[in-house]
């Protein structure tokens, strides 16, 4: 059987210095503080936003919730993300995607200021991830896999990884973290002729393509590592979590394999965490 890489271990890990610095910040008379701007009633968006909720409460991180409704006009929203850019009492802000289709999301996104932007949704913090600077902040999926990896002290450089999905979320910046580090990356997406040889022949295969049951036997070969970024509805039984990984196959096959749930999706509001406090020490720093 498979080593299971506990997305709630490497959580729990990363949850103690957190922690101490939310209270490092506090004995400054800095509360780190992040605000979670919602447009209309999605329940993904719903679900995340709790459980985010949760997860800052327990650090010691403030939340303040910005609900617009569904048909919000682009003026009206486009306001509130400057008042929060002209608050300096906020640290980060996280703004759900996609918009509704009404709304130019790349005109409001790069509204925010880069400073405050937790989740690589302005042009220039993409930007700094792209060209491998420290001083951006990655999308919070994709760097809670690198958090996964570095926890399970699992070597990606000049490692062949096999990555599966090329959105803008995950696949893309992720590819882009990935090189940085020096691993060899394929990526793979829906108009790769031959996705199975580069997956068979990967010591790491991470898939982020949204589709239950995608990576099976015929992209996975004995000694490799899993990470299983997909969360899907089961298709035999809508009520339950799966990930894109036939993970009771891959279970008696690879070294190790991320759950689903409890996997990468775990670790991702940890990592926003992170960056919310990682802006706060910034901004204090900046105060001097």
């Amino acid at each position: 059987m498979a080593k299971i890489l506990s997305g709630k271990e490497v959580a729990q890990a990363m949850q103690k210095d957190l922690a101490r610095r939310a209270e490092e910040l506090k004995k400054k008379d800095i509360c780190p503080t992040l605000a979670i701007i919602r447009v209309g009633e999605k329940e993904s968006d719903i679900a995340y936003e709790r459980g985010a909720m949760k997860k800052m409460a327990s650090l010691g991180i403030a939340v303040r919730n910005v609900y617009l409704a569904g048909d919000v006009a682009e003026d009206t929203l486009i306001s509130a993300i400057k008042d929060l850019n002209e608050d300096d009492n906020v640290h980060g802000v996280l703004l759900f995607r996609p918009l509704p289709e009404h709304l130019d999301a790349e005109k409001i996104c790069n509204t925010l200021n880069a400073e405050k932007d937790v989740d690589a949704m302005t042009t220039i913090n993409s930007g700094l991830v792209y060209d491998g600077s420290s001083d951006g902040f990655p999308p919070c999926t994709a760097q809670a896999v690198l958090e996964i990896l570095d926890y399970y002290n699992i070597e990606v450089k000049s490692a062949r990884v096999a990555l599966v999905g090329w959105g803008a979320v995950v696949g893309k910046p992720l590819s882009v973290l990935l090189l940085t580090r020096f691993a060899t990356v394929t990526v793979c997406h829906i108009f790769t002729k031959d996705a199975f040889t580069p997956c068979k022949n990967a010591e790491i295969i991470i898939s982020a393509a949204g589709k239950a049951g995608l990576i099976g036997e015929k992209h996975l070969a004995p000694g490799q590592i899993v990470i299983d970024v997909g969360i899907n509805a089961d298709p035999n039984d809508p009520s339950k979590i799966v990930g894109d990984v036939d993970f009771a196959y891959a279970d008696g096959v690879v070294d190790a394999i991320t759950p689903v749930p409890g996997g990468v999706g775990s670790v991702t509001t940890s990592v926003l965490a992170k960056h919310v406090i990682v802006a706060a020490e910034k901004q204090a720093a900046k105060k001097g």
